[in-house]
């Protein structure tokens, strides 16, 4: 497995990049391709400790770099020699099995669509992260690739997002639900309305396991394995969630640290605090799949540490590895609007 990693994307690159994809190399036995300037790649890979280039990594020059403040319809076009733009050509000619990038979403976005190209048959890519609730982890799709969206587009995610879970998590039958603001089936809005009977559609005939309307409340506590929504109402669930995580956190550290049994307290719940703070640190994850792109693209937080960016070549590999793409384009005529019943 031979993971592309564009070591100049994100807050931290290139040294966190370069450390995590090195941490990749050696903790998960994956070949590396490192692409940026090669003289900044190759200074962060000695002050790793490395005096050479390991066996099974390697450099690819790209002379330019997608800054967050370029436009990103275009800076990939601008930019033909950035780390992105070669990176993501790299991947659609075959030069490795999967993209990791911590720069620029939207430059990302369009790179994966315009170079790599979708699933044809697919309208939109969506962006899918495993987010904690009670009892593990939950498919939001999509968190922010698609603000505005058709029924249609829900439909799309709402297997592509079962697929991921199946594939990737390991869920035999994951339960998919619909974001909206009530369980009921005539809650929400136009959108919410006319993309419900489409999955309740493909729920009757057995390709998704759909269980209907899902408030966030009822998301957070575990009950859907996979959640659709658009890529605004996503988002927002998403930073929400971020938010409360941060706030919980920061409660509890003051709450531990207002007396002398509580610091005892504290001390007693050390490694059961260490845990979870890990539930709640995106570093643990690593990145966010764009699914319904022809081949693995992964998005690492722009503010990605080493142990994030060696997390997100995981879930590249195992992405590359799943057979999820495979799975969407055997069942594409089923995702569009129209055929379903057809296809039954």
């Amino acid at each position: 497995m031979k993971i592309i990693v564009d070591a100049m994307g994100g807050d931290n690159a290139p040294q966190a990049i370069v450390q995590g994809a090195l941490d990749a190399h050696r903790e998960l036995g994956v070949d590396i391709i490192l692409v940026g300037r090669a003289e900044d790649i190759l200074k962060a890979v000695e002050s790793c400790g490395e005096k050479s280039l390991p066996a099974g990594v390697e450099i690819r020059n790209a002379t330019e770099v997608v800054e967050i403040a370029d436009d990103p319809a275009f800076a990939f076009r601008e930019k033909k020699d950035s780390s992105l733009t070669v990176g993501l050509t790299m991947l659609k000619e075959g030069a490795g099995d999967a993209f990791v990038s911590a720069g620029s979403t939207g430059a990302l976005l369009a790179g994966a669509t315009l170079l790599v190209k979708r699933v044809r048959g697919i309208r939109r890519a969506a962006m899918a992260p495993k987010v904690p609730c009670l009892g593990g982890n939950m498919v939001l799709c999509d968190c922010g690739a698609n603000a505005d969206c058709t029924p249609e587009y829900l439909l799309q995610f709402a297997y592509l997002g079962s697929y991921y879970a199946k594939r990737v998590m390991g869920i035999e039958q994951p339960k998919v639900a619909l974001l909206n603001i009530g369980a009921e089936e005539s809650k929400g809005d136009s959108l919410r309305h006319e993309a419900y009977p489409m999955l309740k559609e493909a729920g009757d005939a057995g390709r998704i396991n759909f269980i209907g309307n899902i408030e966030g409340s009822d998301a957070m506590l575990g009950g859907a394995d996979v959640v659709v929504a658009d890529g605004f109402s996503g988002n927002v669930m998403l930073k929400s969630v971020e938010g409360a995580g941060k706030f919980l956190t920061k409660e509890l550290k003051a709450m531990f640290l207002s007396g002398t049994k509580t610091k005892l307290a504290a001390a007693l719940m050390k490694e059961n605090m260490k845990e979870f703070k890990k539930l709640l640190d995106p570093s643990e994850v690593g990145g966010t799949p764009f699914l319904g792109i022809m081949k693995p693209v992964i998005k690492a937080h722009g503010g990605s540490n080493a142990r994030a960016i060696c997390n997100a070549v995981r879930q590249a590999r195992d992405f590359a590895a799943s057979g999820f793409i495979q799975d969407v384009e055997e069942n594409i005529e089923y995702m569009k609007v129209g055929t379903s019943a057809e296809k039954a």
